[in-house]
């Protein structure tokens, strides 16, 4: 087992010319390997962030266009062009703490920017899609969409309502030829997951790799953190044509974390 990046290379032959995209939480991480993977096949991409800085670096990087948005905002989203084929809700955020003592605001604000926010983004998104008789909704939930973890209520009740909402769109959208899946990752390669590391490795006083399969993949069958890019390859297949069938699945990208 190791903590050192593993290469991801491009398998999925996928022609997107012609499509629009958008994809939130598009500035870093997942968001911006799924924005680059939609670039990469043709699509021209809308990268929305918080962070408008760092949308408009990856915008650069994949073709597209930028915009800087709190998802928490409903009037700030409902000003967002999504007249687009593909909509990939990618932004999260999360909060640790005991049910009691969970602050209420700040559960608020998680189900904002994770439910909220992909339901207005999705519902606006639709009819574009009916018209054009194709789309591809990807929800970035999370093996906590599958399971639960202690300490984690704001975040596993969003991924959880994530997924009754990609099975909703789904059944609606089939006649239409949308489609609408979850893709279900356990740990990632990103910056918060990596200072993360950093700081169990420092308190316990052991190695990255002890802390990742010891600790965060203790339930996981594969000892290793997922790369953006593999999560990014699955969002690529999704919108391919061999894809076309496949709609209100939630698919476990975990190392066997949801065998247990």
């Amino acid at each position: 087992m190791t903590a050192e990046p593993v290469a991801v290379p491009h398998v999925v032959q996928v022609d997107l010319a012609g499509r629009t995209a958008l994809v939130t939480g598009g500035g870093s991480g997942i968001g911006r390997a799924c924005a680059l993977r939609l670039g990469a096949a043709g699509a021209k991409v809308l990268v929305v962030d918080r962070n408008l800085e760092a949308a408009k670096a990856v915008a650069a990087e994949a073709g597209g266009r930028a915009e800087g948005v709190d998802l928490s905002d409903a009037a700030a989203v409902d000003r967002l062009d999504v007249d687009v084929d593909i909509v990939v809700n990618n932004a999260g955020l999360q909060h640790v703490a005991p049910v009691q003592d969970f602050p209420v605001e700040r559960f608020e604000y998680i189900q904002r920017v994770m439910v909220e926010a992909p339901f207005l983004l999705i519902r606006r998104a639709l009819p574009h899609m009916y018209a054009r008789g194709w789309g591809r909704i990807v929800n970035i939930s999370s093996v906590h969409g599958l399971r639960a973890s202690p300490y984690k209520a704001a975040y596993v009740s969003a991924k959880h309502a994530l997924e009754g909402l990609s099975k909703v769109v789904a059944l609606e959208g089939a006649a239409h030829g949308v489609t609408a899946n979850c893709i279900n990752p356990a740990y990632v390669r990103t910056a918060l997951v990596e200072s993360q590391i950093a700081d169990q490795a420092a308190s316990h006083g052991i190695g990255a790799d002890e802390v990742i399969e010891k600790i965060m993949l203790a339930r996981a069958a594969i000892k290793r953190l997922i790369e953006p890019e593999e999560v990014a390859e699955l969002l690529a297949y999704l919108c391919s044509p061999p894809a076309a069938f496949i709609t209100g699945a939630s698919i476990a990208l975990d190392g066997g974390w949801t065998a247990n």
